[in-house]
C-alpha cells in the first residue's frame, strides 16, 4: 500500500568551481535516491563564465539546468596569483559575492550544502555557515584546494577524494570517500585492444589547455598521417582550429574532430573511442582515466595550488595508467615521441592495471550518505 503521506522536500545546495563532472555524478545518485519518504530538490550556486573578463559560460551553467537543477548565478571574486587587467575588478566582487549568496540562501532555505571547492563556492560557504545551514565539503584533489583550506573551519564535515589530503585538514572532520564519477562513465568498457586506426583523444578540461593547443599544431599534419585525433580545445581556441581543420588537405581534415568544450553527459562516449589520452592532470580528468584505464599522457599545468595538478599526475602514474611529462621542459618534437612511445607500449601500460579497479567507483553514493544524515 502507498504511503498517503506527501514526500519531504530536502532541498540542498550545491556549489563549486571547475567541479562540473564530480557534481553531476553527485546529482544523478541524488535524483536517483528521491524516494516516497522525501525527495531532493537540486540548487546549485555559481558563476556563469569561467574566464576573469572573458564571456565564456561554465559547465555549471550549461549543463545542469538541463538535469533538472535550479541553477542561481551569482557574482564571486577571486585572489588571483598571477597580476592581470582584472585582479582589482575581481577583488571588488568578493564581498558583492557574499552578499549575494547570502541572499540566495535566505530564499532557497536549503537543509545542507555542499561545496566543491573554488572560489566561487567560499561566499555561499561563509553565507551558510552565519545562516547556521549544516555544510559539507569535498576536495577532489590529492593536495588541497585555496578555499576548501579556509571553508574547512566552517563545515560539519570534510569529505576527501584521498587519503593524501588528510594533512591540510581538521583530523575530526575528515573522512575518506573516492571523487564521485558519472555513472556513464563507470560504464564505459575497458579495452583489450586500440581501434584501428588508432585514435588519440586531446583535452585540456573545460577550458582547455592553450600550451598543449599549440604543441599539437605543430605535430597535427604528422599525427594524422598515422592517427585521429579528436582535440577539445576550449572557447578561446576553437576558433583558430576550426580553420585550421578547414586548410588541412581532405584526407587529413576528415580525421581531425574540433570541439570547444563536451558536454559531461557525453564524455563517455568520447572514452570509449579513444586509445590514447593527452591531458592536463585536473583531480577529476585523473579519476575518470583510473577507472576507464586508457593510457595518458598527463601534462600538469605547473603553477596550480600546492602544485596540485602534478600530485595528481603522478597518482595516475603510480596506478600504472599514465605517463607524466614537464610542461617546462616539453616541445612538440618531444610530444610526438612520447605518443609513439605509448602507442607502441599500449598493451604494456594495460598490462600494469589488469587487476587493479579504481579506488572512486561508489564514491557518489558515499557521498550521498553523508548528506542524507543532515536531512
Amino acid at each position: 500500500m502507498l504511503n498517503p503521506r506527501k514526500s519531504t522536500v530536502a532541498k540542498i545546495v550545491l556549489t563549486g568551481g571547475h567541479a562540473a563532472t564530480t557534481a553531476v555524478s553527485v546529482i544523478e545518485t541524488l535524483l536517483k535516491q528521491s524516494s516516497k519518504r522525501f525527495v531532493w530538490e537540486i540548487y546549485w550556486i555559481g558563476v556563469q563564465t569561467s574566464i576573469e573578463g572573458q564571456k565564456v559560460p561554465t559547465l555549471e551553467k550549461n549543463v545542469f539546468p538541463k538535469m533538472g537543477v535550479n541553477f542561481r548565478p551569482i557574482i564571486a571574486g577571486r585572489l588571483q596569483r598571477r597580476l592581470s587587467l582584472w585582479t582589482i575588478p575581481s577583488l571588488t566582487k568578493i564581498p558583492i559575492g557574499f552578499i549575494l549568496a547570502f541572499w540566495e540562501l535566505v530564499r532557497i532555505k536549503p537543509r545542507v550544502i555542499l561545496s566543491f571547492g573554488g572560489y566561487a563556492a567560499f561566499p555561499v560557504v561563509l553565507a551558510g555557515y552565519l545562516l547556521r545551514i549544516p555544510i559539507v565539503i569535498h576536495e577532489q584533489t590529492v593536495a588541497a584546494g585555496r578555499a576548501n583550506k579556509y571553508s574547512a573551519f566552517f563545515a560539519k564535515k570534510v569529505a576527501l577524494a584521498r587519503k593524501e589530503s588528510l594533512k591540510y585538514f581538521p583530523q575530526n572532520k575528515c573522512v575518506v570517500i573516492g571523487n564521485p564519477i558519472m555513472s556513464q562513465i563507470l560504464n564505459v568498457p575497458k579495452k583489450f585492444k586500440p581501434g584501428s586506426p588508432f585514435t588519440l583523444f586531446v583535452t585540456g578540461g573545460s577550458r582547455g589547455a592553450v600550451f598543449i593547443n599549440s604543441l599539437i599544431a605543430e605535430i597535427l599534419p604528422k599525427l594524422l598521417n598515422k592517427f585521429i585525433v579528436i582535440h577539445q580545445t576550449g572557447y578561446l581556441d576553437y576558433k583558430k582550429y576550426t580553420k585550421l581543420r578547414s586548410q588541412l588537405p581532405q584526407e587529413l581534415r576528415d580525421k581531425y574532430e574540433v570541439y570547444d568544450m563536451i558536454d559531461p553527459m557525453q564524455m563517455d562516449g568520447f572514452y570509449r573511442r579513444a586509445d590514447l589520452i593527452i591531458s592536463r592532470a585536473g583531480a577529476n580528468t585523473v579519476s575518470e582515466i583510473m577507472c576507464v584505464e586508457i593510457p595518458s599522457i598527463l601534462i600538469p599545468i605547473p603553477w596550480t595550488y600546492e602544485d596540485e595538478q602534478s600530485k595528481n599526475a603522478a597518482l595516475a602514474s603510480q596506478f600504472g595508467i599514465a605517463k607524466v611529462c614537464n610542461q617546462d621542459t616539453l616541445r612538440a618534437p618531444s610530444l610526438y615521441k612520447e605518443i609513439l612511445f605509448m602507442v607502441d607500449n599500449w598493451h604494456y601500460f594495460l598490462s600494469k592495471v589488469k587487476r587493479k579497479e579504481s579506488p572512486d567507483i561508489e564514491a557518489a553514493k558515499k557521498l550521498v550518505s553523508l548528506l542524507t544524515t543532515y536531512i
